[in-house]
């Protein structure tokens, strides 16, 4: 399974780093930054989660 992020839905509200801080976050300009963009099943919770919580859409796992 893989994170996708669409750059351009982005706004970097950052809830999707709270949720899953292992595996994305927000570098000091505001932007996403997918640190894992490979999820193992031990992640799959936490990816999941982080998908969820976007409030604009911009993540998804293929």
């Amino acid at each position: 399974m893989r994170i996708v992020l669409d750059r351009a839905r982005c706004e970097g509200h950052g809830l999707c780093e709270e949720t899953a801080p292992g595996l994305l976050h927000l570098d000091n300009d505001g932007e996403l930054v997918i640190d894992r963009e490979e999820v193992g099943d031990a992640d799959a919770g936490p990816a999941n989660a982080a998908v969820r919580v976007c409030p604009v859409a911009a993540l998804r796992l293929a």
